[in-house]
């Protein structure tokens, strides 16, 4: 993917970063993933997760129809690319963040023992310096991670 196409990872990175925290970073990141209707892997994750915040901003009577939608689409990522960890990280970050009585986050722990593996073995995880140092920092500092893998991931330099 050119530096300069829209679906560029840093890109979407960035986008996905600043929609977390702003409501129209949301809708402008909603907006650019909606179009997306390619077979990449890692850009339908992030397809995923902008559907995920949309649900996040939608009013109540919209919000599953999102959630189902980002369901789906992480899905289509992870049946792409089963062993992706940016794909498996963006469906465990909204997993974690769903109210439990929706059954939608049922691969929580097999996402996290996947990132857990993954990230134990960088350099040589697949994962670029910036996506381990954001699947790193999430896991541990939302202690999603005991003590004793926080400590070995804390060990490893990016």
């Amino acid at each position: 993917m050119p530096a300069t196409s829209p679906y560029h990872l840093s890109a979407l990175r960035r986008h996905y970063e600043q929609a977390a925290a702003d409501k129209s970073a949301g809708e402008k990141f909603y907006k650019l993933m909606a179009d997306y209707n390619d077979k990449d892997a890692v850009i339908l994750g992030y397809k995923g997760a902008a559907e995920a915040i949309r649900a996040r901003d939608a009013s109540m009577f919209n919000k599953l129809s999102y959630v189902q939608a980002a369901s789906r689409t992480f899905d289509q990522a992870v049946a792409l690319d089963p062993n992706n960890a940016e794909v498996r990280f963006l469906r465990f970050s909204v997993e974690t963040n769903l109210p439990s009585f929706l059954g939608l986050s049922q691969h929580v722990d097999d996402d996290r023992q996947l990132l857990v593996q993954t990230l134990l073995k960088h350099p040589k995880s697949g994962l670029d310096a910036e996506a381990f140092q954001t699947v790193r920092g999430f896991l541990v500092s939302r202690g999603h991670v005991s003590d004793e893998e926080a400590q070995q991931l804390n060990r490893i330099s990016s």
